[in-house]
């Protein structure tokens, strides 16, 4: 059986590799190195408080997505996006309400699939957890 390249795992890996990324340079490889798989991905550093930032997360997501060519112009897509940030993001509220995050957003698309993880610290001062949620949309 032939591998789909760009399948809904493939592209969540790669939205996870994106996201845990730890410096620009290692960020822009990484995406270089997934357009040579096909897959097309962005990330965007982001830190607050948590509660206050849900919806910035959110526009971070589908901003860096449109900035990096990863979607379109159209509600599909951005909605795509948004609802995927939104998945991830209820996945680590638990862990992070009332809490302060830092970390790193990542998003990644082949073909119909695209996904967005979020790499995140969790805590308050230097003691932190660290978590990490992935959201995942067909177009």
């Amino acid at each position: 059986m032939m591998k789909q390249v760009g399948d809904s795992r493939d592209v969540a890996r790669a939205a996870v590799a994106l996201a845990m990324t730890s410096s620009r340079e290692e960020e822009n490889a990484m995406k270089q190195s997934l357009a040579e798989k096909g897959i097309n991905g962005a990330a965007s550093d982001y830190g607050g408080e948590f509660v206050s930032s849900v919806m910035r997360i959110i526009e971070r997501a589908v901003v860096a997505a449109k900035r990096e060519g990863v979607i379109g112009e159209t509600h599909h897509e951005e909605g795509a996006v948004a609802g995927a940030a939104h998945d991830a993001i209820a996945q680590i509220s638990q862990k992070a309400m009332g809490l302060s995050i830092g970390g790193k957003i990542g998003v990644a698309r082949a073909g119909e699939h695209i996904a967005v993880a979020l790499f995140f610290t969790v805590g308050l001062i230097h003691l932190n957890e660290v978590c990490i949620g992935m959201g995942h949309r067909a177009v």
